[in-house]
C-alpha cells in the first residue's frame, strides 16, 4: 500500500484529496487505464459518479482511458453507487466504475471498480489490477477501434423497479419517514419513489451538492444525533434515516428522536433476513459488533467474521453458496442483502427496516428494545510511525489472557467484551474498538488509545 494524507492507492482504490500532492488527473488516467486493461470479458463499461465537484474531471479522465483502450463507456451520470452495480448486470457489462468518496468530505473523490457481476472486485482481482497500474503495462488501440461513449439516462427507474420487486412500497407509505440526505444520491432516488409509489419521505439536506455539504457525510450515531434526531418528533416522523453521500451506507433514528448507533444496523437487517430465507450465515467484519452473534444464535444462525475491506467480505461470499448467506456487511450502516446480488445499499437497507416495523406491527423503538445492550467505543490516532507492528505485540502480550486474532490488526476477545485495533486501509490512521455487553468500557478504551498514541 502507498500511504499519504492525501492519497491511498492501495486494494480498495484509489482514493485522495483531489489537487497538487493529492488525486490527481494522471492517476485517475492510469488507474482507468489499468482497469481497461484489466478487464477480460468483452462488453461495454458502466460509470457514474457522485455530486462532488471534482467528479466532471475525473469522469472525463475516466472515460478518455477507457475509450483509448476499445472500451465503450455507458454513463448513469449523477447516481449512487448501487444504481451503477444493478446497471452492470442488466446490461451484461464487462464491469463498472463509480466515482465518488462516499463518507469523506467534500475535497476527496475516489474510484471503485467493479467486475461483471455488479461486486466489487476480490482480493486477488484488486491485487492484478494493481500490479498492472505500477508496471504502466496498459493496452491501447488504434483510432479506428477506440470506444465510444453514451448516455443512459433510464438507470434510476430501473433501479427502482427492482425494489418494488423486493418490497411492498405502497403499503410502506403509511410511514412518514424523515431523511437527511447530506446533499447526495439519495435525494434524486427518494424524491423519485415519492412521485411513483406514493411514499412519505420528508427530505432534508436534498439540494444536490459538490462543493459545500451541509455536514460531515458520516453515517454514525453523533451525526445523527447533531442533525436528524432532533427533527423526528417535531415533524412526527415515524422514523429517520441518514445517508452518506453515496448512499450507500445508512444510519437510524427512531420515533422517539433517539439515534442508534450505527452498529445497529447489520443485527437488525440480521434479524429480518435470517428467517425470511434458507441462508444461516451472517458475514461481516473484525471490528463489528458482537450483538449480531446472539441475533444469529435466536435464528440457528452463526456469524463469519473476515478481515476489514470490501474484499475480504466479497472473498467470503465467494467461498459459499448464494443460499447460504443472509446478510453481509459492515457496522458502518453498509449492508448488503442476497436478494440483491450482496450490493451494499443503503436505499435498500431502509426499505428493509421500514418493512420489519410493518410486518412486526411494532414501532421501530420497541424492536430496537427488544436486544440486549451492547456499548461500543470508537477511536482513531494518526498514523505516522512504522512501529505498528511492535505495538500490536505489546498489545497482545499485556493482554494474554484473552483470545487473540491477528488477520486484520489485533482483535482480543473475552467473555463480555472485546478490543481491535488496525491501520485504516482508506485513511492514514490507526483505528481503535472496544465493545462490552453492558455499560461501555471506558477505562480498557482510554488505555488502549493512550498506547496507540505512544507508538502511532
Amino acid at each position: 500500500m502507498r500511504a499519504g494524507r492525501s492519497l491511498r492507492i492501495s486494494h480498495v482504490g484509489l482514493r485522495g484529496v483531489v489537487g497538487t500532492g493529492g488525486l490527481t488527473a494522471q492517476h485517475v488516467l492510469d488507474f482507468a487505464s489499468a482497469f481497461g486493461t484489466f478487464l477480460p470479458a468483452p462488453g461495454p463499461v458502466i460509470l457514474g459518479r457522485d455530486p462532488r465537484a471534482s467528479g466532471v474531471m475525473i469522469r472525463e479522465g475516466v472515460v478518455a482511458a477507457l475509450n483509448a483502450g476499445g472500451r465503450d463507456v455507458i454513463d448513469l451520470g449523477l447516481v449512487s453507487t448501487p444504481v451503477i452495480q444493478h446497471a452492470i448486470r442488466r446490461s451484461a457489462a464487462a464491469g463498472g466504475v463509480s466515482i465518488g468518496a462516499s463518507h469523506n468530505a467534500a475535497e476527496w473523490n475516489a474510484l471503485k471498480f467493479f467486475g461483471p457481476c455488479g461486486t466489487y472486485l476480490s482480493t486477488a482481482q484488486a491485487g492484478e489490477l494493481l500490479d498492472i497500474y505500477h508496471l504502466r503495462r496498459f493496452d491501447y488501440v488504434e483510432w479506428d477501434r477506440i470506444g465510444s461513449l453514451r448516455q443512459e439516462p433510464g438507470a434510476l427507474d430501473a433501479y427502482l423497479d427492482e425494489l418494488a420487486a423486493a418490497f411492498d412500497l405502497p403499503a410502506l407509505g403509511r410511514y412518514k419517514v424523515l431523511v437527511d440526505c447530506c446533499n447526495g444520491t439519495s435525494s434524486p432516488i427518494l424524491q423519485r419513489m415519492n412521485q411513483r409509489f406514493g411514499l412519505n419521505f420528508i427530505l432534508i439536506n436534498a439540494q444536490v451538492e459538490g462543493v459545500s455539504f451541509a455536514h460531515e457525510p458520516a453515517t454514525n450515531r453523533r451525526m445523527v444525533e447533531l442533525q436528524l434526531a432532533p427533527l423526528i418528533r417535531p415533524v412526527g416522523a415515524d422514523a429517520g434515516f441518514l445517508f452518506d453521500v453515496d448512499s450507500d451506507r445508512v444510519a437510524i433514528a427512531t420515533e422517539r428522536g433517539e439515534a442508534l448507533s450505527e452498529e445497529m444496523v447489520l443485527p437488525l437487517l440480521a434479524d429480518y433476513l435470517l428467517p425470511r430465507g434458507p441462508g444461516k450465515l451472517a458475514i461481516t467484519n473484525l471490528s463489528a459488533t458482537a450483538l449480531l452473534d446472539e441475533v444469529a444464535a435466536r435464528h440457528g444462525g452463526r456469524v463469519v467474521r473476515v478481515p476489514v475491506g470490501r474484499q475480504a467480505t466479497i472473498d467470503a461470499l465467494a467461498g459459499y453458496r448464494p443460499e447460504q448467506v443472509a446478510v453481509a456487511g459492515e457496522g458502518t450502516g453498509a449492508v448488503m442483502m442476497p436478494r440483491f446480488r450482496f450490493v451494499y445499499d443503503g436505499i435498500a437497507s431502509m426499505l428493509a427496516v421500514l418493512s420489519m416495523m410493518l410486518e412486526r406491527g411494532a414501532t421501530l423503538a420497541e424492536i430496537a428494545g427488544g436486544y440486549p445492550k451492547y456499548s461500543i467505543l470508537k477511536g482513531q490516532v494518526p498514523l505516522a510511525s512504522p512501529q505498528i507492528p511492535a505495538l500490536l505485540m505489546q498489545l497482545r502480550a499485556q493482554y494474554s489472557d484473552g483470545r487473540a486474532t491477528a488477520v486484520d490488526g489485533l482483535r482480543i476477545d473475552w467473555a463480555d467484551r472485546w478490543l481491535h485495533v488496525r491501520v485504516s486501509q482508506t485513511e492514514p490512521l490507526v483505528r481503535v474498538i472496544c465493545e462490552q455487553r453492558g455499560e461501555p468500557p471506558h477505562a480498557l478504551f482510554r488505555s488502549l488509545l493512550e498506547q496507540v498514541r505512544s507508538l502511532a
